[in-house]
C-alpha cells in the first residue's frame, strides 16, 4: 500500500467514485457460491510491485524487444538481462496488500473456487489462497528450457527450481546458469514473449471458468490475449461478469457491473459486505 499521505487520500476518494457499482459488486458476490477471480497487474501494484506498461513501469527500464523467448535462447546477454530484472523484482520485497488478502478470505469461506492470475509474483498463495492458477507462469522457479528450446515451446528434461538457485550461481560467479541434469538453459518459470502458454494452467483455467456461477476481474486491463480471452468467454457463455479496474476495459460493455477504482479498498468492501452483511 502507498506510504505517501496524499496517495492514502487518493485512495479514499477511489471508495467514493461510484459507491453504487461497489453495492452491485457485493451483491454478485454475495449471491454466487463458486465465484472465479481473474487478476492482474492492478492487484500487484497496490502492493509495491510496478506494472510493464505505465509511465514508471517495467518497460521504462527493460525494452521488451529484447526479451521475447526467442532473443532468451540465442543471447547470453540477454539472458543476463533476464536475471537482472529478475533481481530487482525480488529486491521490492512485495507483500499481499487488502485485495489479495480478499480473494482468499472468499475461498477460506467456501464461495470461491480460486483465483486465475496473470501476475508471476506469487501474492495470492502468501495471502492463503489455495486454489491459484498462474496463467503466465510464476518468477519464484526457474525450469529447464532443454539445450534446443524452439518456436516459443520449451523442450526440457522437467527439472525445475526454486529462483535463488540462479542467483547462488550467478554470486558464485557463473555467467550463465544452465540445467545440472541435462545442460539446458534455465529460465524463470514465467511466459516470456514469444512463448507458448502452459497447456496445463490453460485447461486448469478452463475448468474453473466452466463450473463459475460468477466471474469477477480484478485489476486486469485485459488487453494481454491469450489470456484475457478467458473471462470474455465466460461473459459470451452468460456467466455474471464483474469488473473492478482503475481503468476501461474492453470488456467492460459486456459484463454486468463495472467498478473503476482502488482493488485494495473496493475489493475488501465488497467482500465484507458479500460475507458479513455489513
Amino acid at each position: 500500500m502507498p506510504d505517501d499521505p496524499e496517495d492514502d487520500d487518493a485512495l479514499l476518494d477511489d471508495a467514493l467514485l461510484d459507491e453504487g457499482a461497489v453495492v452491485a459488486l457485493a451483491e454478485l458476490l454475495g449471491r454466487s457460491r463458486r465465484v472465479v477471480f481473474f487478476t492482474g497487474a492492478g492487484v500487484s501494484t497496490e502492493s509495491g510491485l510496478p506494472d510493464f506498461r505505465s509511465s514508471e513501469g517495467i518497460w521504462t527500464r527493460y525494452d521488451p524487444r529484447r526479451l521475447t523467448f526467442e532473443q532468451y535462447v540465442a543471447s547470453a546477454d540477454v539472458r543476463a538481462l533476464h536475471w537482472r530484472m529478475r533481481r530487482e523484482f525480488f529486491a521490492l520485497g512485495a507483500r499481499p496488500n487488502a485485495a489479495h488478502l480478499a480473494v482468499a478470505a472468499m475461498e477460506t469461506a467456501g464461495r470461491s473456487l480460486g483465483v486465475i492470475t496473470q501476475n508471476v509474483d506469487g501474492l495470492h498463495t502468501d495471502a492463503g489462497s489455495l486454489t491459484v492458477v498462474e496463467i503466465h507462469g510464476t518468477a519464484r522457479r526457474i525450469t529447464c528450457l532443454g539445450v534446443a528450446p524452439h518456436d516459443g515451446v520449451a523442450t526440457g528434461c522437467g527439472w525445475s527450481a526454486g529462483i535463488e538457485w540462479a542467483f547462488e550461481r550467478l554470486d558464485a560467479g557463473g555467467a550463465d546458469p544452465h540445467c545440472p541434469v541435462c545442460g539446458g538453459l534455465v529460465k524463470s518459470a514465467t511466459i516470456s514473449f514469444g512463448q507458448a502458454l502452459d497447456a496445463d494452467a490453460l485447461a486448469r483455467a478452463d475448468a474453473l471458468l466452466a463450473a463459475a456461477d460468477a466471474v469477477v476481474v480484478v485489476g486486469s486491463s485485459l488487453q494481454v490475449y491469450p489470456a484475457a480471452g478467458l473471462p470474455a468467454r465466460a461473459a459470451a457463455r452468460g456467466v455474471p461478469c464483474a469488473i473492478l479496474n482503475r481503468e476501461p476495459t474492453p470488456l467492460d460493455d459486456d459484463v454486468d457491473v463495472v467498478v473503476l477504482g482502488s482493488a485494495a479498498v473496493l475489493l475488501p468492501r465488497a467482500v465484507r459486505t458479500a460475507l458479513t452483511g455489513v
